[in-house]
């Protein structure tokens, strides 16, 4: 081999030759902790882990830097009949993260729904039901100690009007059955951060401002909450288009309240098939979703509610509608998509986080509260469209290419549009 000029120089000088260390594969994961966030993640469900191709999409730390169980530690799955459980389902997902080294969110505890029916038709009084809710939340989070970075405590507690949603739990306990959940839970593993987790709480209103409540509730309790997940099921130009100061306004009010925020189950759904103007649309909404969650620094992370809509749960439940993922059908990434969303992110120098053991949770999950990070490069040039072009801190070209505007979304962040 004949010597590179480094290694002939560093031999005339008596020294030896060490390999540079290769830079992570770029990717939504690499970006999302370059950009100060601790993971970008996916959903997944145990039938569509037999599809090879997909796993090893799914298990690329590139992009995914995170997995949640979508059904396998839901309730009617894992304690079936009163005292039996069964964390086979659930421990085929958690053992696939801990395999590529990936964060694990664990989802959920509580829910009104996909409850077997001994619990929703026990008619248990409140004494008994107060037992057994803790007890299969004891069992279920002790199982999983140490695994999880985040639990779904608490699921979809509110009305669109920010009341209590009747259910068993709050028909039978009443509202305290939240507190209690948490409580059992901290005890259970207090090193995993617990979530009250819930959908159309993304923009200012009577849900968002419900969960809210929620937060000061289980606080006055005296438990412990960590943080809120704002689930993420939009709509293609109408919800997911707001205004990244929108997002940010809504997310300071949780944080204002000590708690984290985290994306939990993004997807952005479209009447299919997907025409052009959609689809840019798309990119679009992808794209102020993770501005929104960038310019907070408490927002931790964001999940993708699987990542291809070959898997997607839209079309079997909105009829007509579909395309909501930055994958296709094909496991294909959408260009126009996923370029947005990267370009969100910005181009920083993190690299993708080294795997974890997943008999403790990794240090990273500690809170975040340093300032917003900004994206840095290189001076010179012109931003493409969807990228970076100002904000605090931004150290990186400002001229726009042609047909786009340098437009600011917040003090942090400025993007061409």
């Amino acid at each position: 081999m004949i010597p590179t000029a480094i290694t002939l120089v560093l031999a005339a000088l008596g020294a030896t030759a060490s390999p540079v260390e290769p830079r992570a594969a770029d990717g939504l994961n690499t970006r999302a902790v370059a950009a100060g966030k601790q993971y970008f993640g996916s959903a997944t469900d145990n039938g569509e882990l037999t599809d090879s191709a997909y796993v090893a999409g799914l298990s690329n730390t590139a992009d995914f830097g995170q997995i949640t169980p979508g059904n396998s530690m839901k309730w009617d799955t894992i304690e079936p009949s009163r005292g039996t459980f069964n964390y086979a389902n659930g421990d085929v997902i958690a053992n696939l993260a801990a395999k590529n080294g990936q964060y694990l969110r664990c989802h959920t505890l509580v829910w009104y729904n996909q409850l077997p029916s001994w619990v929703t038709n026990g008619g248990f009084d409140n004494a008994t039901l107060i037992s057994i809710l803790k007890n299969h939340i004891t069992n279920e989070v002790t199982h999983y100690k140490g695994k999880c970075l985040h639990w779904d405590v608490v699921n979809e507690a509110l009305n669109e009007d920010g009341t209590y949603r009747t259910n068993v739990f709050y028909n039978t306990i009443g509202p305290a059955y939240i507190p209690i959940a948490f409580a059992a839970a901290a005890a259970a593993d207090p090193s995993a951060k617990l979530y009250y987790n819930d959908y159309n709480i993304e923009a200012a209103g009577a849900k968002s401002t419900g969960a809210q409540n929620i937060v000061k509730l289980v606080k006055a309790y005296g438990a412990k909450i960590d943080g809120v997940g704002m689930q993420a099921h939009l709509i293609v130009g109408s919800t997911g288009s707001e205004s990244v100061s929108a997002w940010t306004t809504n997310m300071n009010a949780f944080t204002a309240l000590g708690v984290d925020v985290a994306i939990t189950e993004l997807d952005i759904r479209t009447n299919t098939p997907a025409t052009a103007a959609a689809v840019t649309q798309q990119a679009k909404d992808y794209a102020t979703v993770i501005q929104g969650c960038k310019a907070v620094a408490r927002c931790v992370g964001m999940t993708i509610w699987d990542y291809t809509d070959k898997y997607s749960w839209i079309p079997s439940v909105f009829s007509g509608q579909g395309a909501a993922l930055p994958w296709d059908e094909n496991l294909n990434k959408k260009a126009a998509v996923y370029d947005a969303m990267m370009s969100a992110w910005g181009t920083g120098t993190g690299t993708t986080p080294t795997a974890t053991p997943t008999a403790s949770v990794p240090a990273s999950s500690t809170t975040t509260t340093a300032a917003p990070a900004t994206s840095s490069a290189a001076s010179g040039g012109t931003v493409p469209k969807w990228g970076q072009c100002g904000g605090i801190g931004w150290t990186g070209p400002t001229q726009c290419v042609a047909g786009t505007t340098c437009t600011k979304g917040n003090d942090y962040y400025s993007q061409c549009l």
